[in-house]
C-alpha cells in the first residue's frame, strides 16, 4: 500500500507532567495505521525530559503515558542491537544514542527512508535483509574442515577490521538517495557485509561476491554521496568500503 501524507493534520498531545526542573521537549511523530488510513500524519506529544534522557526514554515516556499505540522497534537500547534507527531531525540515527537535551526544543521523528512503512516508526526489512543474505555474509573456506582454528596474521585481520563493526541497523541503506530510487540496489549495508569477507584472507569466495556486486544494481550504483558514511552509528568508513570493493573488481587484486 502507498503511504501518502495528510500534512493538515497534527494532533497535540497536551502538556505533559513536569519535571523537577519543569523542562519538556515537543516530539513530532510521523504516524501510520494502515488498519485506519493510507495517509501519515505529524501528531506532537509533550514530553519532559532531564539532560541525561535519550530519546528512545522520550518515546517510552509517549507510548507508556500519552499513547500507548504508538509502535516503534527497539531491544538492547544501548547502541548495539541496531533495532532503532529512525530519521530524527531528517537524518538517520539510533534513538538510543542521541540526548534529547542535543536536539532542539522540537524533534521531529520518521521511520527510515526506502523501506515499506508497516506502522508508525517500524519498517518491513525484509527487502534489506534480502540483499544482505545475497552477498553471502559469511566465511566460505577451501579445502576440508580442519583439525584446528584457521590462522590469520594481525595485519590480514586489519585489512578488513572496520567493516566487521556493522550491526545491520540499516541506517547507511536507507540513507542513500540511489536505494530511495531504486529499492533493487543492494545499498552500502550489503556491500560492507561483502567487503569483511571479501578481503578476509581465510576466504575462498572472494570471486563469487565480487561477481555479485559486479551486477547493475551492485557497486556501479553507489553516486559516493558519503550519506552512508555519516549516517553509520558505528563510525564505519562505509563509502571506503565500497570504493575498495570497486577496486577490487577493476584490479581483482585482492
Amino acid at each position: 500500500m502507498t503511504v501518502t501524507d495528510d500534512l493538515s493534520t497534527t494532533v497535540p498531545a497536551g502538556a505533559s507532567p513536569s519535571t523537577s526542573d519543569g523542562r519538556t521537549i515537543t516530539l513530532k511523530i510521523r504516524r501510520y495505521n494502515p488498519e485506519e488510513s493510507d495517509k501519515a500524519y505529524w501528531q506532537s506529544f509533550a514530553v519532559p525530559f532531564v539532560p541525561s534522557d535519550r530519546l528512545l526514554d522520550a518515546l517510552h515516556y509517549v507510548k507508556w503515558n500519552l499513547d500507548g499505540s504508538l509502535s516503534f522497534r527497539r531491544s538492547c537500547a544501548h547502541g548495539v542491537c541496531g533495532s532503532d534507527a529512525m530519521r530524527i531531525n531528517g537524518a538517520n540515527r539510533l534513538a538510543c544514542k542521541v540526548l534529547v537535551k542535543d536536539l532542539g526544543s522540537e524533534i521531529s521523528i520518521e521511520p527510515i527512508k526506502g523501506l515499506p512503512v508497516e506502522k508508525d516508526l517500524i519498517v518491513n526489512m525484509e527487502p534489506f535483509f534480502d540483499a544482505f543474505r545475497a552477498v553471502k555474509p559469511y566465511l566460505i573456506p577451501e579445502g576440508h574442515e580442519p583439525t584446528k582454528e584457521r590462522l590469520q596474521s594481525a595485519a590480514d585481520r586489519e585489512r578488513f577490521d572496520d567493516t566487521t563493526k556493522c550491526i545491520l541497523c540499516a541506517a547507511c541503506t536507507t540513507s542513500c538517495p540511489v536505494f530511495w530510487n531504486d529499492g533493487d540496489y543492494f545499498g552500502p549495508a550489503a556491500i560492507v557485509a561483502a567487503h569483511r569477507f571479501i578481503f578476509d584472507s581465510r576466504d575462498a569466495a572472494s570471486d563469487e561476491r565480487l561477481e555479485i556486486l559486479n551486477e547493475r544494481e551492485g557497486v556501479w550504483r553507489c553516486r559516493t554521496t558519503f550519506n552512508c558514511s555519516n549516517a553509520c552509528p558505528r563510525g564505519i568508513q562505509v563509502t571506503k568500503a565500497i570504493a575498495e570493493v570497486k577496486r577490487a573488481l577493476i584490479f581483482r587484486r585482492i
